[in-house]
């Protein structure tokens, strides 16, 4: 019967290496534990401390100070098989782990499966015609010698790299071995470590070239046992269940991920999220479980292909309860009022807010602090109510129960109006054109930050004229735009004709809009 050796490399939450050391031994098979020296040290002796009475766990007789896409990984992993080989004589398998992985099957199931199945499992492809990496470096990976991380030291990184490049500095491969690439996450057979370990006694030259290559855990292994091991006795996959986004980073897992996780054909998943509590509750259990049937779908990877497409293309797993409807809704108007100078547009606001009993609200799209109730967290900012506007808006009309509704926007947010007037709702555009004195463009200069208190007379000699000729564009901008519902009120027009735009603006009687045009300084600063 197999009896497993699992070389767990971890470097943080020491409770739940704890855990897993004791759930795995639990059944009978071994632990070498190798904690990063990087860490800390009082975890190390709170693991050690934890598991000292545990005959089944031991640990690497030298910790290693790991580095993301450094030898120091594999250095690691050869620490922690010496010492599984050294303490375990009748282990049959040794099986790589890190802190994130749990089993998705149980202890039963893995061992009979190991015993099925007399071969060991490493990714073996070529590391140049396949197309297992999918960003990044390739060659330069072997041709180029790294002695810098490129996560701690990026400048330096890319220097050396660049220097090599520019010198021709490149290296010829090992000339009698293929370089193969896979997962770092295998399990091989007792006399296949012993064999690899003889061969890089003797072979110091492969150490030396490995050494300095970039993400060697992802090749060392996956190169030297398709060298000592017939092609017969390895089957080129992990049975460590893992996916990868197309950014190259892993897909992490929670707890709503449990009956997908058990369908999948491996033994092992990577990598479960430390908040998933009762993730990891339920896979403890399932380990030590006993005549437990699994159904094998193996969907996991499609689906997630799957889902992630119809994300790319706007469609997600599932809608946000923000995004259950991305229209404001064919029966609703949007009455939006466009002024530059704010504070005509919100006394104009609060007239007809007055006048009709209309919900409104202010430059929700410009003003940070603009009053707005909670609506779960899309309200709170400028940018996610512009990146969900209509969203926003629809989630307005539902709070306020209403239909209709007034909001204020500067000029200066067009697309937004477009944006707004395609949607199946009634968008209706109230332009206020204000009369602006030097006095004003300084003032908006300032507000919008291109001016200062201290700024010279002569800057703003230059500076005004721009503003105000931006004004004029976005004014111009507005009346070319073909707006359906366009209506438009002047500083300096009779209020009957403001009146007659207001009523339509509004679709309130005459009288109602002349009251509201009539309004003691309406446009006073």
């Amino acid at each position: 019967m197999a009896k497993i050796a699992y070389i767990l490399l971890c470097h943080k939450d020491p409770d739940a290496i704890i855990q897993q050391a004791e759930r795995l031994t639990a059944a009978g098979d071994y632990m070498a534990i190798h904690f990063d020296a990087n860490a800390d040290a009082d975890h190390h002796a709170r693991i050690r401390a934890a598991l000292a009475d545990n005959p089944n766990v031991t640990f690497a007789a030298k910790r290693v100070k790991c580095g993301w896409g450094e030898w120091s990984l594999v250095q690691a992993t050869l620490n922690a098989v010496d010492a599984a080989l050294e303490a375990y004589p009748r282990a049959t398998h040794f099986y790589m782990l890190s802190g994130d992985c749990m089993a998705i099957k149980s202890a039963e199931y893995t061992h009979a499966y190991l015993d099925e199945n007399d071969a060991d499992f490493i990714e073996v492809f070529d590391y140049f015609q396949s197309n297992w990496i999918k960003t990044g470096m390739k060659e330069e990976r072997l041709i180029y010698r790294h002695y810098f991380n490129e996560r701690k030291n990026k400048a330096l990184f890319y220097g050396a790299l660049g220097l090599q490049q520019k010198l021709g500095l490149k290296r010829q491969l090992p000339q009698d071995i293929e370089i193969r690439i896979g997962s770092q996450w295998w399990c091989l057979r007792r006399q296949t470590v012993e064999k690899v370990l003889a061969f890089i006694r003797e072979r110091r030259d492969v150490i030396r070239f490995f050494s300095t290559t970039w993400i060697p855990d992802e090749t060392f292994f996956q190169t030297i046992v398709p060298h000592l091991i017939p092609d017969t006795e390895i089957r080129s996959r992990t049975l460590t269940f893992l996916m990868f986004t197309d950014y190259g980073m892993p897909v992490t897992f929670y707890n709503d991920h449990y009956d997908m996780l058990l369908n999948q054909d491996y033994l092992f998943a990577r990598k479960i999220s430390p908040a998933a509590l009762e993730l990891k509750r339920r896979l403890g259990l399932l380990y030590s479980a006993s005549d437990v049937s699994f159904t094998i779908s193996a969907e996991g990877p499609a689906l997630f292909k799957f889902l992630t497409g119809q994300g790319r293309i706007g469609r997600r797993f599932a809608t946000r309860f923000w995004e259950a409807e991305s229209t404001l809704g064919r029966e609703r108007e949007l009455m939006v009022i466009v002024c530059k100078k704010w504070h005509v547009a919100k006394r104009l606001l609060d007239r007809m807010r007055q006048r009709t009993n209309l919900p409104s609200v202010e430059y929700l799209f410009n003003e940070e602090n603009t009053p707005l109730p909670d609506l779960g967290g899309i309200q709170t900012s400028l940018e996610k109510r512009t990146r969900h506007r209509r969203a926003l808006m629809r989630m307005l009309f539902d709070y306020y129960e209403t239909d209709r509704m007034i909001v204020c926007m500067d000029p200066s947010n067009f697309e937004l109006l477009q944006d707004f007037a395609a949607d199946r709702s009634v968008t209706r555009v109230l332009e206020v054109d204000c009369s602006f004195t030097d006095d004003d463009l300084k003032g908006h200069a300032m507000r919008v930050g291109l001016a200062g208190e201290q700024t010279a007379a002569e800057t703003f000699d230059r500076l005004l004229p721009t503003i105000r000729n931006d004004m004029l564009f976005e004014s111009d901008r507005l009346r070319d735009a073909g707006f359906e519902h366009y209506a438009r009120i002047r500083q300096h027009s009779d209020p009957a004709e403001n009146a007659h735009a207001l009523a339509a603006f509004l679709s309130v009687p005459q009288s109602t809009a002349l009251d509201i045009a009539t309004s003691e300084d309406l446009f006073s600063d």
